[in-house]
């Protein structure tokens, strides 16, 4: 197996993937295990990509969300909160 990839790369590429789709995919744990797979080709494995989705969760950027199944997305902003102050 070539050089394994970091938690930390694989946890950008994976919130670059979510931020990009959002508000047009949600995105599976699975899925996004899938994707990693495919864009770093032996280059991480299932226990790599669970750290990093763990990390993504625990620092807040990302979160479970439910609605017919689990899906990891970026947190809603409430619509009278203003982000900007």
């Amino acid at each position: 197996m070539a050089d394994m990839v970091s938690v930390d790369e694989v946890a950008e590429a994976m919130f670059k993937l979510i931020k990009d789709a959002a508000g047009q995919k949600q995105y599976k744990a699975m899925d996004l295990q899938k994707a990693m797979i495919e864009l770093f080709p032996d280059r991480v494995d299932k226990k790599l990509c669970k750290e990093s989705i763990k990390k993504l969760i625990n620092s807040g950027r990302c979160i479970y969300t439910y609605f017919g199944g689990s899906y990891i997305e970026l947190p809603h902003v409430e619509g009278a909160a203003n982000p900007d102050e």
